[in-house]
């Protein structure tokens, strides 16, 4: 019987004490005023760009392991493994694309083929930096608000300092002046250190397109070109 009540008392103290933080949360944000909000808001953007790019830099999205070793054994051996043409011609990844551009120039010059690749290179740069604008918004963004709040809240404090002092809007201006500069700063540092992994990430595959691209362009250069017409065909059957 003791036991049963030892229980119970613990599950009501566990109860008691998980509402009274849910209860602490939701005085903290309502405490922030309206600023709150908008920094709420931004915690929703930032949580969603994070996860988006998470999900959109992954290594098999733009430089496929199986296409990279097929690129290198064609730069090496100027043989062409089972489907590489293939999975180039398909243009799933940003190195396949890139390849194709390559590819559709085989022949000409190494200049000319380098500034049709960089050409497509840059639109391929720029959908890796996709979404990369919301986190950098938000680094900037959010102290400001923070800050905002926190002036927000003073003008709420200063005003309950009249004749006649309010201790209630006292205390108010001074949760609201707190609140959301803390939440403000402290929903900056991830967003500043999430842009940076980002960022180094996307120069990394950068650095490696354009080492797998440098290698496949030379090769290209010495194959022949696919539309070029052979030298020995009669020129009646060209006319033809």
């Amino acid at each position: 019987m003791s036991f049963s009540l030892f229980l119970a008392a613990t599950a009501t103290t566990a109860d008691a004490a998980e509402k009274s933080a849910v209860e602490k949360l939701w005085q903290f944000f309502a405490d922030g005023g309206y600023c709150m909000i908008l920094l709420l808001l931004c915690s929703f953007v930032m949580v969603a760009s994070i996860f988006f790019k998470i999900l959109s830099l992954r290594r098999s999205l733009i430089v496929p392991a199986g296409l990279e070793k097929k690129l290198r054994e064609y730069e090496h051996h100027h043989e062409a493994s089972p489907g590489l043409f293939d999975e180039i011609k398909e243009g799933r990844t940003p190195l396949a694309r890139l390849c194709g551009v390559a590819l559709r120039h085989r022949g000409e010059t190494r200049e000319q083929i380098t500034d049709a690749v960089q050409a497509s290179a840059r639109e391929e740069v720029l959908r890796l930096h996709a979404g990369m604008s919301s986190i950098d918004v938000i680094v900037s963004l959010a102290p400001l608000l923070g800050l905002l709040g926190m002036a927000s809240g003073l003008v709420v404090m200063f005003g309950g300092l009249g004749e006649s002092p309010d201790p209630t809007l006292v205390s108010r201006g001074i949760s609201e002046a707190l609140n959301t500069t803390v939440f403000g700063l402290g929903l900056a540092v991830p967003a500043i250190v999430a842009h940076a992994i980002f960022l180094r990430r996307i120069d990394m595959f950068v650095a490696r397109l354009e080492g797998l691209l440098a290698g496949f362009a030379r090769t290209c250069e010495k194959a022949p070109s696919s539309t070029a017409r052979p030298s020995s065909m009669p020129a009646a059957q060209a006319h033809a």
